[in-house]
């Protein structure tokens, strides 16, 4: 008799549990250079494209985020600005190394590109123009995916960082087929919001084993947390124009 497969929410906890298996040490080491980043008044750019973005929402003016993230961002690569004009934008030369050298980072910073297949131009381009700043750059990306995909540029993601988180995530992303053939279930957006949080999560333990105040976004819906926002505000619009 066949075994039915695990229900879906099971897979899901399951891909996470190897994620983090997976990522132990990796995570150990961009926490510890975070920590670096930030005791030394740093910024920690954050880019991806098309559905990447939502990792770069996650990372940027979060309740318990931290206020020193820069996203690198252009309305054009998120889908709800047009979807199919958001997978073409995310393919164009140039546009990523243009967005990075606006954000002027140093090496005295740190960057996150996103991006599941780790093949397009702009996120690619966005972490050589990180990497050509000095910048040391995490990749969080698919090595599956990255491997089997087609080129579109001359280098892939994992080729031009410092670092790679792996989400483990499925060629082609969706990792759920009910027997129709046609897969849904996509983890590649879980995954890098994991893999964001557990950096952050290590970062605040070693952070509080060194005696180092971390500069934490408060929820606004929170006794005292607009005013704690209110000072964060202050001290880094100048050198985040998002904020």
């Amino acid at each position: 008799m066949a075994v039915a497969p695990p229900p879906a929410g099971r897979r899901m906890r399951d891909h996470l549990a190897r994620v983090e298996d997976a990522n132990r040490d990796m995570v150990e080491q961009v926490a510890g250079r975070m920590l670096e980043v930030v005791r030394s008044d740093g910024l920690v750019f954050v880019g991806g494209t098309g559905h990447s973005v939502a990792a770069v929402l996650e990372g940027f003016y979060r309740a318990g985020g931290l206020a020193c993230v820069y996203p690198v961002y252009h309305p054009a690569l998120l889908p709800l600005e047009g979807a199919a004009a958001s997978t073409q934008v995310e393919r164009v030369a140039g546009l990523g190394r243009t967005l990075v050298r606006q954000a002027g980072p140093s090496p005295a910073d740190l960057a996150f590109v996103f991006s599941h297949s780790g093949i397009n131009p702009v996120p690619v381009e966005m972490a050589e123009e990180f990497r050509a700043a000095g910048t040391p750059t995490v990749g969080v990306l698919s090595r599956d995916h990255m491997s089997r995909a087609p080129v579109r540029h001359p280098r892939r993601l994992g080729d031009v960082v410092d670092y790679i988180l792996d989400t483990l995530v499925p060629y082609g992303d969706a990792a759920f087929d009910p027997g129709t053939g046609i897969p849904t279930m996509p983890l590649s957006t879980l995954a890098a919001v994991f893999l964001w949080n557990l950096v952050l999560a290590r970062l605040a333990a070693l952070a509080a084993a060194s005696g180092v105040a971390l500069p934490l976004w408060t929820s606004a819906n929170v006794e005292g947390g607009q005013e704690r926002n209110a000072a964060l505000l202050e001290r880094y619009r100048r050198r985040i124009p998002r904020l």
